[in-house]
């Protein structure tokens, strides 16, 4: 049965994990659930019991995940082993791996029926659940997103950073995954708004105030300005609504969104 309470952020609740009931904390302020959504409903807060049941099964998790590295190791197994997690009602346990190859681990099974009795789950993950999993520090200097807030991988693509007028490093472009930063993501519609009013790189440009005219060569969405290079040099931070455009290529249109990776 589903909570009706709205519960303060902190607090310490039981929810329909993807998996079956799980421990979770409160971050943000109640919605109303997904009528369509098969997880993530609050079942109810948890009590001391639950608690001390989810953490007992933490610290079992655990000692099996390191179990199962070193079986995995005698059998030689080419797999790394990245968690260990039950269910809170220890129906069901889950390892979650990841291999460059498909691999058989049914030889492990054995291994945790020696320790438990809940069903046995395997999972492969990729490198952005690795990094959920395991928890890792952004660029930012803060926990990364997809281990503080993020339920779901949205798709990123390298279009998100060029309508953002970043530069194009994959250094500084990739999470601790390897893959693009998430959150490219979240501000990606409000540049294609703010792209909208400005004329497109490389567009044919006119001043109204000095009457230079000259090609567009960086785009400023969040100041609502451009950067012209004219034949009497360049122009820094003109304002769109001082600029007359000039010929098709110089029309305004919004980035159509790409279909991300």
């Amino acid at each position: 049965m589903l909570s009706e309470v709205p519960y303060a952020v902190g607090t310490r609740v039981v929810v329909q994990g993807k998996r079956g009931p799980e421990v979770a904390t409160v971050r943000g302020e109640a919605a109303d659930p997904d009528p369509r959504g098969r997880y993530g409903a609050v079942l109810r807060e948890a009590s001391p019991e639950d608690r001390a049941q989810w953490d007992d099964l933490h610290r079992r998790g655990e000692d099996l995940k390191w179990l199962l590295r070193s079986r995995a190791r005698e059998r030689a197994l080419k797999v790394k082993l990245v968690a260990v997690e039950f269910t809170l009602d220890e129906s069901l346990v889950t390892v979650s791996y990841s291999a460059d190859e498909r691999i058989e681990l049914g030889s492990l099974i054995g291994e945790l029926r020696e320790h438990t009795r809940a069903r046995v789950n395997f999972a492969a993950i990729g490198p952005r659940e690795q990094a959920q999993m395991i928890g890792t520090l952004g660029a930012c200097g803060r926990e990364n997103c997809s281990s503080n807030h993020l339920q779901e991988f949205a798709p990123v693509s390298i279009r998100m950073a060029r309508d953002q007028q970043l530069p194009l490093n994959p250094e500084k472009l990739s999470g601790p995954c390897g893959r693009l930063l998430c959150c490219l993501q979240f501000e990606h519609t409000q540049y294609i708004e703010l792209l909208a009013d400005l004329p497109r790189k490389n567009a044919k440009v006119c001043h109204e105030g000095t009457g230079a005219c000259g090609k567009v060569t960086k785009l400023h969405p969040l100041a609502g300005t451009v950067d012209v290079q004219t034949d009497q040099g360049p122009l820094y931070g003109v304002p769109v609504t001082e600029l007359r455009r000039d010929g098709p290529a110089a029309s305004s249109r919004a980035p159509e969104p790409d279909a991300g990776a």
